[in-house]
């Protein structure tokens, strides 16, 4: 069995990340593995960049703050641009062993609307994708 030593988190700053952290948490906590929580500001002007990157900073420090408590290593990283090819970029530019994601469950009109990072990424990428759904 593969052992996962640096794991790439996909956080999108909804309270569904609560419940993703705390099980990648727990998995990391086991394999001995590094987190590299990763949020990606999809913006259209720059106020709304500069607002997105301050809120996305705060949740993802108390993340960290969290995590290191707990004794795992975190990094912290915040990209701009299309999620699915900020994921992507960062997957390319590092060599992280598990990318793991919450699902949130979207309906068939949602997904048509909206897209799918996790069909993006599926698709697209060559290392294990974890998607994790949160309790109901």
């Amino acid at each position: 069995m593969k052992v996962y030593r640096k794991i790439l988190v996909a956080i999108d700053c909804s309270p569904v990340d609560d419940f993703l952290v705390e099980e990648v948490s727990a998995l990391a906590l086991q394999l001995g593995a590094s987190l590299h929580l990763l949020h990606v500001v999809h913006s259209h002007t720059l106020d709304q960049e500069r607002f997105l990157r301050a809120e996305s900073m705060l949740i993802l420090d108390r993340y960290r703050q969290k995590l290191e408590a707990e004794g795992v290593g975190v990094t912290v990283l915040v990209r701009s641009g299309e999620p699915e090819l900020e994921i992507l970029r960062e997957i390319d530019e590092k060599s992280y062993d598990l990318v793991a994601m919450a699902a949130h469950g979207h309906s068939l009109p949602e997904r048509i609307l909206f897209g799918s990072v996790s069909r993006t990424l599926r698709q697209n990428i060559s290392i294990p994708l974890l998607m994790i759904r949160p309790d109901r």
